[in-house]
């Protein structure tokens, strides 16, 4: 019989509500996986949909049963263009822009601008539910869990429910004092639900055998200390601390509170939390003294700040004959989709930085990644491109939704035939590439 924990997330978002006696809502969120099926599958449980710095958007869910639809977005980048390429793909649907502003997945909107997302989603809302009497919620505040989904309660009101904002450190906090005097408001949060999953089903996929292979390349012997800078929702040093078996100590670094709260959880419930040291950490300026780790290692991180005065940290804080291991994407090679489609299209699904962009102005998401560990003054550097598997899995959907977003109708017609036909072969993949680099501190 099938647990609780084994159903899809849309159904465990509906067990969760009804747990509260909830039967309608209005939703904003920003990863697709967290509502693509709900609109699916519950139309009727969907009042309103806002998305909020989308990471990507499930056009089908949303051609499939359109819900009431607001998109909030910066007007800079990737992130801009593809919401308005949503927007004009849905008509109906409401386009927010933000001004001088830049919404990779990182950013921490509501903290950056709480006014501008509060009067947004309010104002909307609002508009929905003028003249309709619908069932306020009335609700007993606090928090609990059902089915790996973590809920808050607060205030009383029509239900919004607030889904997580990818990477975003400071999450819905900002405005939960706001929205909570006009909504009873329902945070949810764990790891069936937003960026939370998507490290954890990463860390499922090829991608950790990118990672083992760096590991291998860095020699970690036993009594060695390693730091993972940009440890997430440790999936990563979750996985070392099983691997080495308390042979090493093993210190995980973010600087993003949320993520590193979900990465305390989980370490306690896989029963390794006296294994890992979980630190709050910039890693532009990490909080450890110098010469203090025998391996330090960063995984996709350094695309998100300055890379050179992270790899210098990186290096700071390792010991004479320790080795630094850095791993980023790749928006300078391409992707490798198996499947049979016509030159252009296929062009177009593998692009270089098709899939990869969202990278900081001193970022480093290229093979540039080589000659910065060569002006860090590392030796024996091992410089090691690599592919990352994607076969099935949550990370294979993903991927898949993402490539869906930037192509037109007839295009995604098109993609779908040809995945189907894979599917039916057992021939279908997705191959993704990373940039690696270890080196020794001298």
């Amino acid at each position: 019989m099938a647990t609780q924990a084994t159903y899809p997330v849309e159904e465990r978002i509906v067990q969760t509500l009804r747990h509260l006696g909830i039967e309608q809502a209005h939703f904003a969120a920003s990863m697709p996986r967290d509502w693509g099926g709900l609109v699916i599958t519950h139309p009727e449980v969907v009042s309103s949909l806002t998305l909020v710095c989308p990471m990507g958007v499930n056009l089908d869910a949303l051609r499939a049963n359109t819900p009431r639809l607001l998109v909030v977005t910066g007007d800079q980048g990737r992130p801009a263009q593809e919401a308005r390429q949503i927007v004009g793909d849905l008509p109906g649907a409401t386009l927010i822009t933000l001004r001088n502003y830049f919404s990779p997945p990182w950013a921490d909107v509501i903290a950056d601008r709480t006014p501008d997302v509060g009067s947004a989603l309010m104002d909307f809302v609002a508009r929905i539910d003028q003249g309709r009497m619908g069932r306020a919620g009335v609700l007993s505040e606090g928090e609990g869990e059902l089915a790996d989904i973590s809920y808050s309660v607060r205030g009383s009101g029509p239900p919004l429910v607030l889904l997580p904002l990818a990477l975003a450190p400071s999450q819905w906090q900002p405005l939960l004092a706001t929205l909570s005097r006009r909504y009873c408001t329902i945070t949810l949060g764990g790891p069936a639900l937003g960026m939370v999953a998507h490290l954890e089903a990463r860390a499922q996929s090829g991608y950790l055998r990118v990672v083992q292979q760096l590991i291998e390349e860095a020699r970690l012997r036993p009594g060695e200390a390693v730091l993972e800078v940009g440890c997430g929702s440790g999936a990563l040093v979750r996985w070392l601390a099983r691997h080495t078996g308390g042979a090493n100590r093993i210190v995980g670094a973010d600087i993003n509170r949320y993520l590193l709260r979900e990465a305390a959880a989980l370490a306690r419930k896989e029963g390794v939390e006296g294994a890992i040291e979980l630190r709050e950490g910039n890693a532009e300026a990490l909080p450890f003294p110098d010469n203090h780790f025998d391996v330090t290692m960063a995984c996709t991180v350094a695309e998100e700040g300055d890379a050179d005065r992270m790899l210098a940290e990186f290096v700071r804080v390792t010991r004479p004959g320790g080795r630094v291991a850095v791993m980023v994407r790749s928006i300078d090679m391409p992707w490798w989709v198996n499947l049979p489609l016509r030159a252009e299209l296929k062009s177009k699904v593998e692009g270089r930085g098709r899939l990869g962009g969202n990278v900081q102005e001193q970022g480093c998401a290229d093979a540039s990644l080589y000659r910065r560990f060569y002006q860090a003054v590392l030796t024996q550097v091992k410089m090691l491109p690599q592919l990352a598997i994607c076969a099935g899995g949550e990370r294979l959907e993903y991927v898949k939704e993402r490539i869906v977003t930037g192509l037109k109708s007839e295009e995604a017609g098109e993609w779908r035939e040809a995945v189907a036909r894979a599917d039916a072969e057992g021939t279908f993949f997705i191959a993704e590439p990373f940039h690696c680099a270890v080196g020794t501190k001298p």
